[in-house]
């Protein structure tokens, strides 16, 4: 593996050569839908509000859900009702379905994305496989909600949307092939409204688009059994001498591991699991430091009945967003609101 992603998917060699027909058959198929829609083959539903859609290109994560967190935030301080859509990725079976996500909805009918925005942006949040019947069921059980933000979703065609946002990690597009040659889900250069993400990585962004700078930093650790909330400096100072364990199931599990490194803390084992993976049985039994480190997404799939519970920290993720972002973002969706 590679940040996360088959190394294969980092370069051009002889695997993702050989799976080139399979990523031509599925950009084949791909192109097709999208002409089904264009053409109105397929039905797409347009909200009342304006929508607007957060997501990437690439599998796997590159910091959309914070930014829809941010995103609501924002659009809250600017007197506005944001309402949250999400698919709920690896929602239990048998799941209502669209369903309201509430702060005490098990992490395992909802997804852990929905509940961690549902806990922090403080608005409504609704998930469903198809992203068009959630939004239309939060509306109507929110009529004060006057703008949508879609959790991913650039590829989910039955919702209109009025703003596209991508967002790229450091990754970029990798070796800039389609799925499962490349991480792909669909070409590089698709259209978008703005692109958010490093710098470094912007510059393989599509030039017609608006693009932001926008950089992830790791905030406070949160004790899950106390509450308790420190910097990790202090963390590190309480055990002094001694090295702690992390774990992350996210897209880019490296990524968090060496951002622990930069912070100063030293890190015994660094367990990379699977992205949303589910926390039964007990994945960080193993761990055996004073304290685990895990992200604030995995921090919600943890229990008491965890043996290492007592020594679980949770790390806050935090953005910086280039200024410019949040006038432009707030222009795009006085816009839409303008058209309807």
């Amino acid at each position: 593996m590679s940040a996360g992603w088959p190394a294969f998917w980092m370069r051009r060699g002889i695997v993702a050569h050989a799976l080139l027909p399979l990523a031509w058959v599925f950009g084949a198929l791909s192109a097709l839908r999208r002409l089904a829609y264009r053409l109105r083959w397929l039905s797409a539903w347009r909200a009342p509000v304006p929508v607007v859609v957060i997501g990437n290109v690439t599998v796997g994560g590159s910091g959309k859900t914070p930014l829809v967190l941010a995103a609501a935030q924002a659009l809250r301080a600017a007197g506005l009702h944001p309402g949250i859509v999400s698919r709920g990725y690896r929602r239990a079976r048998g799941a209502p379905e669209p369903m309201a996500v509430l702060p005490d909805t098990d992490v395992r009918a909802c997804g852990d994305e929905p509940l961690l925005l549902r806990r922090l942006a403080d608005c409504p949040v609704w998930v469903g496989r198809r992203r068009a019947h959630a939004a239309a069921a939060l509306l109507r059980a929110h009529p004060e909600v006057d703008v949508l933000l879609a959790d991913d979703g650039l590829q989910h065609l039955a919702l209109l949307r009025d703003v596209e946002i991508v967002v790229v990690d450091p990754r970029g597009p990798g070796n800039g092939w389609l799925l499962p040659s490349g991480p792909l889900r669909e070409r590089w250069q698709r259209r978008r409204d703005a692109t958010l993400g490093p710098r470094d990585a912007l510059a393989s962004a599509p030039g017609e688009a608006a693009r932001f700078a926008l950089e992830r930093r790791l905030g406070h650790a949160r004790h899950l059994a106390s509450g308790a909330r420190l910097t990790l400096a202090e963390l590190c100072r309480r055990h002094a001498g001694n090295a702690l364990d992390a774990a992350a199931g996210i897209g880019d599990p490296q990524q968090f591991f060496s951002q622990l490194r930069a912070a100063g803390v030293p890190l015994r084992h660094a367990l990379a699991l699977p992205d949303h993976a589910a926390f039964d049985p007990d994945p960080l039994a193993m761990l055996t430091a004073p304290a685990v480190l895990v992200t604030d997404k995995d921090g919600l799939k943890c229990h008491p009945a965890m043996r290492t519970y007592d020594r679980i920290w949770s790390v806050e993720l935090e953005l910086d967003a280039d200024p410019a972002f949040w006038p432009w973002l707030l222009a795009r969706v006085a816009r839409a609101r303008g058209t309807r």
